[in-house]
Order: C-alpha cells, then sequence, then structure tokens
C-alpha cells in the first residue's frame, strides 16, 4: 500500500514539473509561472502537447540501447560479460527495487482524468484534430507502459485513475489481473489511440506517435499474449493453468477467460494480431534495398542501410517512429563511433550469423547452396541474404567515406577484430562485428552537431507480425502473408521462393544455434520455424529478440541441454591474424587455469566462446535456464507495503511462479 501511496505523492508534486514543461510556448500570453496550478493546466492543446511529449523520455529503447539490446540472446553476446538469468540461482528476488512502479502510469491517468471531461465539453481551445491527437497520444502510452510491465509480470494491476490517498482504495488497486486481461486493457487503450491519432503527428515521426504505430503496437501485443497462451498453457504461467498463483487469491480464484477457454482466447488475440498488422502492411511500404554498401563516394546511397544511420528518417515511409539527435537539443549519443570499431563490446554470434540463408534461397548447409564456409569473414559474407552482407562487418572494409575534422573517434578502416583488447569497449566480444547503426559520414564519429537519428518503430515488424499471426491461427499462409514474405524476401536481395527454403531446411542442424526452433522443449514444423527465421533475420539488433523467445517459450531445452554461445572460426586460419607479437608470435593465451587467457581454447571448440576463457566465469559449461526466468520475482518490499502484519502471504499481490517471497534468494525449480 505504502508503495501506490508514494507514487501518488510523487505525482501530484511533479505536476509543476510539467507545467514549467509547457510554459515555453506563447510565454508572454500566459499566467507567472509561480501562479500557474494544475487547476489552471491542460485547458489548450499546447499544454496537451507538452504534457504528452514530456513522459517519451525512457518510454522507448533508442540511442546507442536501440543496438545493442539483443545481447544475452542467441543472437549476440557482451563483453561485459554473460547475464545472470543464464545461470540458475544467481538471479534472486530483491528487497526492493524492480519495475513494480507506477509513476508513468499515474501520470497518464492522471492527464486522462483531468482531460476527458473538459474534452467531451468541447471547453480545451486549439485545432480539434490536434486536441484529439494529443488524447489519443496519452492512450497510447499508457498502452505501452502496460506492456512494459507486462511482459516482465505478466498479471498486473490494472489501474485506470488517480487514487485517493486512503488504504482500501490502494489495496484494490494491488490485485493482480490475469495476464490476458492486463492484454486485453491495452489493446483497448490502442484501439482508443487509433481512433485519435492522426496518420502522421502534428510534429512529425520523429516526436510523436501515430496511428500506424498505435496499429504495429497492437499487433505486437496480441501475437505475445497468443502466443504465450498457446505455448505455456497447462503451465503456472497462465490463467487457471496448474499452480497458477493468481488461483490462490479470492479475487482471482473463480476466474473464467472472457472468450470462454483459453483456445478461444488464443484465437480472439491472433485474429486481433492479424486485423493491426495488415492495417500497416497495406498501407506503408518497404524501404528499397538496392543492395550497395557505400565504399566510395562514387558508390549510391543505399536508402535501406540508410534507414539505420541517415540524420533525418522522417523521409523513410518504413519508419514509423524515430529519434532525432541533435547537439543543439542537448541529446547525443556515440552509436557511430562504436559500429565503426567493436559495437561498444556487442557482438554477433556464430548462431545469428549461421541462421542467414544464401542468397539463391538456401540454408549453408545445403550441399548446392555455394556456401565458402567460414574460415574467414569475408568467406561468411559471399552470396549471402543481402541484409548479412550489408549489415555484417569485414576486415579492410571503408568505416569513413566523408572524413571530417570533427571525427576524432572515427574508425576510417575496419580492423581486425580485436578479441583480445583489455577494454570491453574496443574488444570484438565474438569476432563478429555488426554494421547496423553505422555511418559512412566523419562527422558522426566525433563531436559534430547533428547526429544520426533511430527507427523506434518500422512497418517491417507489421509484415512479420501478420505471416506468424496469420500461420499460427490457421496452420497455413494466405495470400497476404505470402505476399509480405516475398517482399521482405525481395528486399534482402534474394530468391523470394521460400517454399524451395522451406524444403530444404534440416531442423536437426537448425536446432544446433537457433532457439526459436523450440517451443516448451519441443520441435516446431518447419514452416512456422522458417517464418521465426524471417523474423530473427529482419529484425537483428533491435532488440526484439528476448521478447520473441519467452513468448515462444524457447528455452526450455536449455534447462537440461546448456549452450554455448560462439563467435567466429577462431582457431582455424583467423588465428593467424594474431601473430602480431614483437617476434612473429600469436597473442592469443588460453587455457582455464591461466589468469592471463584472452580466448577460449581450441580443445572446447573451434569457435571463439567469449564467456568460457577463465575458470570462474559461471557459464563455463554453458547458458543454463530455469523456467521461473520467463517472468521477473516482484520485490519483497510491494508485499511488505500491502500487509498490515508484515507477513508477505496476506498481501493482495502474489509471487510469480517460482520465485520465493524471502529476499536474495535464487527462483526455485519448476
Amino acid at each position: 500500500m505504502r508503495s501506490l501511496i508514494k507514487y501518488h505523492i510523487k505525482f501530484m508534486a511533479g505536476i509543476s514539473l510539467v507545467c514549467l514543461f509547457a510554459a515555453c510556448n506563447d510565454f508572454l500570453d500566459r499566467e507567472p509561472l509561480s501562479q500557474i496550478t494544475p487547476d489552471a493546466y491542460l485547458n489548450e492543446e499546447s499544454q496537451l502537447a507538452a504534457y504528452a511529449v514530456n513522459l517519451y523520455p525512457g518510454m522507448f529503447v533508442s540511442g546507442l540501447d536501440f543496438f545493442q539490446s539483443d545481447n544475452h540472446t542467441d543472437n549476440m553476446a557482451s563483453s561485459y560479460g554473460y547475464d545472470n538469468r543464464y545461470v540458475p540461482g544467481e538471479w534472486k528476488t530483491g528487497q526492493t527495487g524492480g519495475s513494480w512502479s507506477f509513476s508513468t502510469i499515474y501520470s497518464c491517468n492522471y492527464f486522462l482524468e483531468r482531460v476527458l471531461p473538459v474534452w467531451n465539453a468541447g471547453k480545451i481551445s486549439g485545432n480539434t484534430e490536434n486536441i484529439n491527437h494529443y488524447v489519443g497520444e496519452m492512450y497510447f502510452l499508457r498502452a505501452f507502459e502496460y506492456f512494459k510491465k507486462y511482459q516482465e509480470f505478466g498479471d498486473f494491476p490494472i489501474i485506470r485513475q488517480v487514487l485517493l490517498d486512503q488504504r482500501d482504495p490502494l489495496l484494490e488497486a494491488s490485485k493482480r489481473y490475469p495476464r490476458n486481461e492486463v492484454a486485453r486493457f491495452i489493446i483497448s487503450d490502442l484501439d482508443s489511440a487509433i481512433m485519435l491519432l492522426k496518420p502522421v503527428s502534428p510534429d512529425g515521426k520523429n516526436l510523436r506517435v501515430s496511428a500506424y504505430v498505435a496499429q504495429l503496437v497492437k499487433s505486437r501485443v496480441a501475437l505475445f499474449e497468443a502466443t504465450w497462451l498457446k505455448y505455456f498453457k497447462n503451465t503456472p504461467f497462465v490463467p487457471n493453468g496448474p499452480g497458477w498463483p493468481g488461483k490462490e487469491k479470492d479475487y482471482n480464484a473463480s476466474y473464467q477467460f472472457p472468450s470462454g477457454s483459453i483456445e478461444s482466447e488464443i484465437d480472439y488475440f491472433l485474429t486481433e494480431a492479424m486485423a493491426a498488422a495488415q492495417a500497416v502492411a497495406d498501407y506503408v511500404p518497404l524501404v528499397e534495398n538496392n543492395g550497395i554498401l557505400q565504399q566510395s563516394e562514387a558508390d549510391a546511397a543505399n536508402p535501406y542501410y540508410d534507414i539505420y544511420c541517415a540524420v533525418d528518417l522522417s523521409g523513410f515511409a518504413e519508419v514509423l517512429l524515430w529519434r532525432q539527435y541533435n547537439k543543439g537539443l542537448g541529446i547525443t549519443h556515440n552509436i557511430t563511433v562504436g559500429m565503426q570499431e567493436a559495437g561498444f563490446g556487442a557482438g554477433l554470434t556464430r548462431g545469428m550469423v549461421d541462421g542467414f540463408l544464401m542468397a539463391n534461397g538456401l540454408p549453408i548447409y545445403d550441399p548446392s547452396s555455394g556456401y565458402a564456409g567460414d574460415d574467414y569473414i569475408s568467406d561468411v559474407r559471399k552470396e549471402r541474404d543481402g541484409r548479412l552482407r550489408l549489415f555484417l562487418k569485414e576486415p579492410y572494409q571503408i568505416n569513413v567515406i566523408w572524413p571530417s575534422p570533427e571525427g576524432t573517434h572515427a574508425t576510417p578502416v575496419e580492423l581486425i577484430p580485436t578479441i583480445t583488447h583489455s577494454d570491453p569497449i574496443r574488444r570484438y566480444s565474438t569476432g563478429y562485428a555488426i554494421r547496423k547503426g553505422a555511418s559512412f559520414n566523419g562527422d558522426q564519429g566525433g563531436n559534430g552537431t547533428n547526429f544520426t537519428g533511430v527507427p523506434i518503430f518500422r512497418a517491417a515488424e507489421a509484415y512479420l507480425n501478420y505471416m506468424e499471426a496469420c500461420y499460427e491461427k490457421n496452420g497455413t499462409l494466405d495470400a497476404k502473408a505470402r505476399g509480405y514474405w516475398t517482399a521482405l524476401r525481395n528486399r534482402a536481395r534474394m530468391d523470394a521462393d521460400f517454399d524451395k527454403t522451406i524444403a530444404a531446411t534440416d531442423m536437426n542442424r537448425e536446432k544446433v544455434n537457433d532457439w526459436g526452433v523450440y517451443s516448451a522443449g519441443q520441435e516446431i514444423d518447419v514452416t512456422l520455424y522458417n517464418i521465426r527465421r524471417e523474423r530473427r533475420c529482419e529484425l537483428m539488433a533491435e532488440g526484439l529478440r528476448y521478447m520473441d523467445l519467452r513468448r515462444w517459450r524457447a528455452m526450455d531445452q536449455i534447462v537440461t541441454t546448456p549452450y554455448h554461445i560462439e563467435g567466429f572460426k577462431l582457431w582455424g586460419p583467423i588465428k593467424d591474424w594474431y601473430n602480431t607479437g614483437a617476434d612473429g608470435s600469436s597473442i592469443l593465451i588460453y587455457g582455464l587455469d591461466n589468469d592471463r587467457s584472452n580466448v577460449s581454447s581450441p580443445e572446447r571448440s573451434m569457435y571463439l566462446r567469449p564467456y568460457e576463457i577463465l575458470s570462474k566465469s559461471l557459464v563455463l559449461d554453458g547458458y543454463k535456464w530455469t523456467m521461473a526466468h520467463y517472468l521477473s520475482p516482484i520485490a519483497i518490499q510491494n508485499f511488505l507495503n500491502t500487509t498490515e502484519d508484515n507477513d508477505p502471504t496476506r498481501s493482495p499481490i502474489y509471487q510469480n511462479p517460482g520465485w520465493p517471497l524471502t529476499a536474495n534468494q535464487g527462483a526455485a525449480d519448476l
């Protein structure tokens, strides 16, 4: 209870700060700042706009984090080390902290509670369409914040209003709704947003969401819940599943699915996902990929490459929302500085690289594929899916075409991967470095004024969401799904005949390096796998992989069979790159008991294993999983805040499956 009171008080104290943001518009026509109060606020268009945009910071993953947020999956690995979620027992329930928080939700609720009555009465001054857009924006922001909470915790309180500072209302508000009800609430908010938002926001795509963004997120939410319910059916992770902790609370004890059954609920969400995805994919085209990776001023620009590194992304139709960076705005980043070198320690895994097909549509292991092998990175890139050729770096490629005196931190020519560097920022974690996000403009390698924009939402995801939802719902692909898939393959500059790919796919080969082969510990069918493969390749390094792995329940198999993160083939001809000692000797040092070791031993694998260099590594024997880790634990203080006798079992909140009600303990096996 005290945690909710705390957010209530903090929120009211912060209203005056929001007023300050609004005051920059029409300053001379406004009351003195000291006299602005909540009662005199949110009565006209610019105030609504200012309030909404003040909630954007931190709402979306952006900046360098955007291109690194696939770290700690089977796609990418970090030179800063492994994540404890792959070490059962090391991820522990906290006493305090975590994301069980409501401040942004309170801010959204305050706006809606304050504005809706005035808006419905027609008493807000300004452009009607813009006012509608800003109201829709708040529905979207509340939905997106809820989506983040729901991904992490599943069941979650649904709070629609600013709460009174009273015990009973706050206790009631602490009750967790079943996860599918939270998903329905999110979709309801997104439906409201879709009705009110413009196709393009009044302030452009670099600042605010649009109706297309809301449709895309709706498809993402619906697909998430549909696949979660399907693959976690008959477990404690879904309402009414055996051992579902919500059943222990009287307010959820008699819960029934609104559609009548879990199967009907799955079908409902898949239907919603298809409709929302189609609303974007039918109207927003993909950006062209001309296949060119610029290496000189004479080379034509590639629009597909540039959606990740242009300064201004407003002209790319596929980009539905992007973030602008500019020194004058006080918002900068070091994306290109990192991507021109080691990606700030984030590298692609062997599994990610091997998952890309050949340009002829065949897997690399097919005898007719023409695969050149992986002795060198140049061989790996030959005749591959155009996305790999664009976004996997190769030594001696040109990184800077347009030099600049401001590019003081630029790396003009791609390095031999510095896999032994002592500084993790400059260490290539896997040997495979990503180029996505790297500009060829030297200004971006230093202290320039205009920095590259970052795409937050792309229409390509809608194509992928429709394909997957269609197949999950119907067991086959309809004409639209086939058309979307063809468009993605054509844009990747590879053979568009995905049926040929499906026929050539060997699941025994694929499961070695792709967790997406599995759901609930079982191999999925070959068509669904290739839909997932397409998604993996198109959305590489865009922060959606861990989300997908969780909703697919794609990590059960590493509960019993550990997975080894690997990079490039170090112990082949590539090892000679590192004969750079003073006498021409190798700088590679290995051996688990040698505290000077800087690479993994060839006895462990021919491929670099970045987390298996020293004996003290807790993932020396590979990544492992425990079922509880599909959801996050709720910190113990939240239980104590909602009970009078410090007995967490008497709180209206319940802990997630497998997690204890005692701080500093790991999850139990399920």
